[in-house]
């Protein structure tokens, strides 16, 4: 089974209640088989409208990114980055 990609371009507005989804989506994300690959590190900008923070998770599968973001955790975190920030996110399933 193919592994997923959550990928996030972020343009933050609020830090301090950015920095509390943060803390929250992070245990959230690991309790659905999530781990980091990149987390706001160093980037280049090569086409379209850059966001200053980037961040890639991978997840076991597809459904599992999926069923991720509709916790009822994630949910909670991510009411805190409503407001806080400018972003878009996406799944992308991996090539096996």
């Amino acid at each position: 089974m193919p592994k997923a990609l959550w990928i996030a371009h972020v343009t933050v507005t609020d830090e301090d209640a950015y920095a509390e989804y943060a803390k929250r989506a992070g245990p959230a994300i690991t309790d659905h088989g999530g781990e980091f690959m990149a987390r706001a590190g160093r980037f280049e900008y090569l086409e379209g409208t850059p966001r200053p923070r980037n961040v890639v998770a991978r997840f076991p599968s597809f459904e599992a990114a999926r069923d991720c973001y509709h916790s009822a955790a994630y949910q909670e975190a991510l009411s805190f980055a409503k407001g806080a920030a400018d972003r878009e996110l996406m799944i992308v399933e991996e090539i096996e």
